[in-house]
């Protein structure tokens, strides 16, 4: 079972000091999830050896090119690859015509189905559901619509004791229901509680990305209890007026948000080219929070 988060792209705005437009990776349980699409996803993926073929549903938190402008090629190298399984994108209103636009001036049939939800501003709703996890969209506060994403894993089979199968003959069609919390009734009758026949599952963990945004307390409430938050942290503080008038955050903001919400990690990105060396973007965000990571490119995370 794997749940992690494999950094593409850290960078705000330009490439820069070898770093690339924001984009990740959420491999969870070998389900692929692309998060932001900057200029030369594609290429960091080939990079590093991570199978595009993949990934069946992208992520796009907002329009800004820094976080979309690598999408059109990416779709087009599934053109070309002649791709024939659905591809579902979400992001906000205007991704359809972006998209139309892009693909219309190429006059390629697309040889997929091409599945896109926009996201209405300032709404909450759940934008995937499958056996295993549950995606839900949050606003943020940025120049444009802007959204970030939680990705909830649902609650984990309890595990079945040692030799309870044999002890209490248990036929299998029995043993998924016994390990979603049934009981089990003998031939006579008498009932084997679910607590005698199973151990509490393993814990369900959860992966926030807030991609741009001026400081919002109102994020640690949609990120709460979080196993690892994704906040970017364009800037120091010393540029923090800059920052508002921006609507991007500081590096003690992004820690302030994690702090607030009672998360187990942090990762700091979407940095500002001014910083070639961004050991003290990280310094001051352990100084308010001491879970940190940069979010530097080719890295994984854990999320459990």
């Amino acid at each position: 079972m794997s749940f992690e988060v494999f950094i593409l792209g850290s960078n705000s705005a330009l490439p820069a000091h070898g770093r690339h437009p924001s984009s990740q990776l959420l491999n969870h349980n070998d389900c692929l999830y692309l998060i932001d699409c900057g200029e030369g996803t594609q290429m960091r993926l080939t990079q590093y050896g991570l199978k595009r073929n993949k990934i069946d549903v992208i992520f796009i938190s907002h329009l800004h090119g820094d976080h979309i402008f690598g999408l059109p090629g990416l779709i087009t190298s599934y053109i070309l690859s002649s791709r024939v399984q659905p591809l579902r994108i979400v992001g906000p209103v205007g991704l359809l015509r972006f998209l139309d636009v892009c693909i219309n001036l190429e006059k390629t049939k697309v040889p997929f189905e091409l599945d896109i939800i926009e996201i209405e501003p300032d709404e909450r709703p759940v934008v995937l559901e499958n056996d295993q996890l549950t995606v839900s969209a949050f606003p943020l506060d940025h120049k444009i619509t802007t959204s970030g994403f939680v990705f909830q894993e649902k609650d984990k089979e309890r595990h079945l004791r040692p030799n309870v199968i044999e002890e209490y003959n248990i036929p299998y069609q029995k043993i998924n229901g016994i390990k979603n919390g049934d009981d089990f009734v003998l031939d006579s009758g008498e009932v084997i509680l679910n607590d005698v026949l199973t151990t509490p599952p393993d814990p369900a963990f959860s992966y926030a990305y807030c991609s741009d945004t001026a400081y919002d307390e109102r994020i640690a409430e949609y990120v709460k209890g979080c196993s690892c938050i994704y906040h970017e942290a364009t800037f120091l503080s010393d540029l923090e007026d800059q920052a508002a008038k921006r609507k991007h955050s500081t590096a003690r903001q992004a820690a302030l948000i994690a702090k607030k919400a009672q998360i187990d990690k942090l990762l700091i990105g979407h940095f500002s080219t001014r910083y070639i060396n961004l050991e003290p973007l990280l310094e001051e965000a352990q100084s308010v929070f001491s879970n940190t990571y940069l979010a530097l490119e080719g890295k994984s995370f854990s999320i459990s």
